[in-house]
């Protein structure tokens, strides 16, 4: 096994080491697999698609609601805007815990 000296107290380190077991200071940085990356840009662009569906669903109400539509018009418009918005939330918030947790488990951990 190789041994290389700690850039903080000198002390002889193993290679392999991620931090020194005398002063505590980072050797090495811990790094995400390939299927860890993929999963975390994954969450990042599923967050991004729902707020811009959101928005999307938000924006093309207010142009019904400005627009020469009788009073039986908006009213059902503003009933389909209340429970569409809360699938997508319903939605948003049940894949966001899957995809968290995929996201937590494939985090880089000095044991594997």
């Amino acid at each position: 096994m190789a041994m290389t000296a700690c850039p903080d107290c000198s002390a002889e380190v193993s290679e392999q080491a991620y931090d020194c077991p005398k002063c505590g200071a980072i050797l090495r940085k811990l790094r995400r697999t390939l299927f860890g990356k993929i999963v975390k840009w994954v969450f990042i662009v599923f967050n991004i698609f729902m707020l811009v569906g959101l928005m999307n669903a938000i924006g093309a109400t207010s142009e019904m609601m400005d627009g020469t539509f009788s009073n039986a018009e908006r009213a059902g418009a503003a009933i389909g805007v209340g429970i569409g918005t809360m699938m997508i939330l319903s939605i948003w918030a049940f894949d966001d815990l899957v995809l968290g947790l995929f996201v937590l488990l494939t985090r880089p951990s000095k044991n594997a």
